[in-house]
């Protein structure tokens, strides 16, 4: 695979490519270690493209876990979710909550952290704006780096997967606020 478009999210390019030389050549290489032409795998059931075979957004995630983790050591947080009952209102009777609730993180080194999404545009939203605003806070990470499908790519997997131009587009548009760690966007291609 290949980066085909950076965007720095609150400084991010420039802090990481500060604090993470080392850490970035990995990122770059890892990226170019996962083989595209593998993970063309999902035949498509859906009404606009049938039979179509379309890249399958599972097999490229595990593609990058071996590459982060197997090759490069890299490893995922996880951290427990204990979510409050205290705010329901007086005579509410609960159902019972996930006990084994968590967030993760996809791939952590030296406080940087790093997603890589191939879903809904939510997630990408989520990502960079929330979870890793709370894995920092935690004290996990200090920087991060969301990578993503740019268009043309995204247009060879299911419908409804989001890419970077229109993720950027938001961020653009949102803003930075003042608890938004500093986040790298990689745009890849096959």
């Amino acid at each position: 695979m290949q980066i085909a478009a950076l965007y720095s999210f609150n400084r991010g390019k420039e802090e990481i490519t500060r604090r993470y030389p080392a850490l970035m050549q990995e990122v770059k290489q890892a990226i170019k270690l996962v083989d595209s032409s593998q993970h063309k795998t999902k035949k498509s059931i859906e009404k606009t493209m049938p039979g179509r075979m379309l890249f399958n957004p599972r097999s490229l995630n595990a593609a990058f876990k071996t590459e982060f983790v197997d090759k490069f050591g890299w490893q995922s947080i996880r951290i427990p979710c204990d979510y409050p009952t205290n705010y329901y209102v007086e005579g509410y009777k609960s159902r019972a909550l996930n006990p084994g609730a968590f967030r993760e993180m996809d791939f952590v080194k030296q406080t940087l952290g790093i997603e890589v999404q191939f879903g809904k545009y939510a997630f990408m939203v989520y990502n960079v704006c929330a979870k890793m605003t709370i894995f920092h806070k935690l004290g996990h990470i200090d920087h991060g780096i969301e990578i993503v499908p740019i268009k043309s790519f995204a247009d060879e997997m299911s419908t409804g997967v989001s890419y970077f131009e229109q993720f950027v587009w938001d961020l653009e548009h949102r803003g930075v606020a003042n608890i938004d760690i500093p986040v790298l966007i990689l745009g890849i291609d096959a």
